[in-house]
């Protein structure tokens, strides 16, 4: 099979379970955490508290990409497709003028932020491999689906405008308005997991020092507890009401 057709087939399986990278990232981090936890080889250029912050950023600023990325795109792109590539248009203008795979730069700093809260260098190097390797051929597969679909379209955008690495000297205003619907319905998850998971490392690793869970920084189990109830909210609303549609909320 000639390499180029073997790394969409792997393109295209990767995307399916794409699902499962930030699972084995989180599992595996926290396994690191507790060993570094255990070893005493905590981070020591600033205060353990600021560097869960520094991590908190990292992330927030991935799930915002994502967040402005969706919005501003039409349905039917940019979105949760589960099993295979979707898309009525191709998107070119805003956050998709200066970068190719915004979704995919966005996962990677809300990845890199959890990945950083093991404070293990190494660990955070390979992630970022692994995550290049993983999604280089996601991003191959999709590009391949996108050229067959648009043709020249798509490829005369492609060729100038870069796949990972912003240059916001290519930049135009949207051509949607923004949609908070979509980023409602889409990304409440990321921003909900991001802090479930702070909270869990950071109790984690009070248990592997100190043997029992006290919340001696209990802001995280506040800021967890408001999503969950968040979430619930919003999960509520969209499954049993009409609240969140977009009739509503695009209007706002």
């Amino acid at each position: 099979m000639p390499l180029l057709q073997e790394m969409e087939q792997q393109g295209l399986v990767l995307f399916k379970y794409r699902g499962i990278l930030p699972v084995i990232i989180i599992l595996a981090g926290l396994g690191v955490y507790v060993h570094t936890k255990i070893s005493g080889n905590e981070v020591t250029f600033i205060s353990e508290q600021a560097y869960e912050f520094v991590c908190l950023a990292v992330a927030l600023f991935g799930a915002f990409i994502r967040a402005y990325a969706v919005g501003y795109t039409p349905y039917n792109t940019s979105g949760r497709n589960i099993d295979a590539q979707v898309a009525d248009t191709v998107n070119t203008n805003g956050i998709y003028s200066v970068v190719r795979h915004p979704l995919y730069v966005g996962n990677f700093f809300c990845s890199l932020g959890i990945a950083m809260l093991t404070q293990n260098l190494w660990f955070t190097l390979f992630f970022v491999m692994v995550y290049w390797v993983y999604y280089e051929r996601i991003m191959f597969a999709e590009e391949q689906f996108l050229a067959k679909k648009f043709g020249a379209r798509y490829t005369d955008w492609a060729s100038v405008t870069p796949a990972f690495v912003f240059n916001f000297k290519l930049w135009k205003k949207p051509q949607w308005p923004f949609k908070i619907v979509k980023v409602i319905r889409g990304e409440k998850n990321i921003f909900f997991y991001i802090f479930l998971i702070i909270f869990i490392f950071t109790t984690v690793g009070e248990y592997v020092v100190a043997g029992k869970v006290e919340f001696i920084r209990p802001y995280w189990a506040i800021a967890c507890l408001c999503w969950v109830v968040i979430y619930i909210v919003l999960k509520l609303l969209k499954d049993y009401t009409k609240v969140l549609n977009d009739k509503v909320l695009n209007k706002v």
